[in-house]
C-alpha cells in the first residue's frame, strides 16, 4: 500500500457563522448561540482524566506484576 497525499483541500473562503442574534431571521440556517460560544468549560471532565487515569494505570501494573499468578 502506498502512501498518498490527501485529495481534502480546505476552502479558504470557508468562514465560521457569526453568533447569532436574530434567530427569526435565519431560522433554516441559524449560526451558534451566544450561550454555546461564550460557556465557560471549568468543569469539564480534564481533571479527573488527570488524575483517575494514572492511578488506574498503577493500579493495574501493581496487579500485573504482584499479583497474577
Amino acid at each position: 500500500m502506498e502512501n498518498t497525499e490527501s485529495d481534502f483541500k480546505e476552502n479558504p473562503e470557508n468562514k465560521p457563522k457569526e453568533v447569532e442574534t436574530d434567530y427569526p431571521k435565519h431560522q433554516d440556517d441559524p449560526g451558534p448561540s451566544p450561550q454555546a460560544v461564550n460557556e465557560d468549560n471549568d468543569k469539564g471532565a480534564g481533571p479527573v482524566i488527570k488524575w483517575g487515569v494514572p492511578i488506574i494505570i498503577l493500579l493495574l501494573l501493581i496487579y500485573w506484576l504482584f499479583l497474577r499468578k
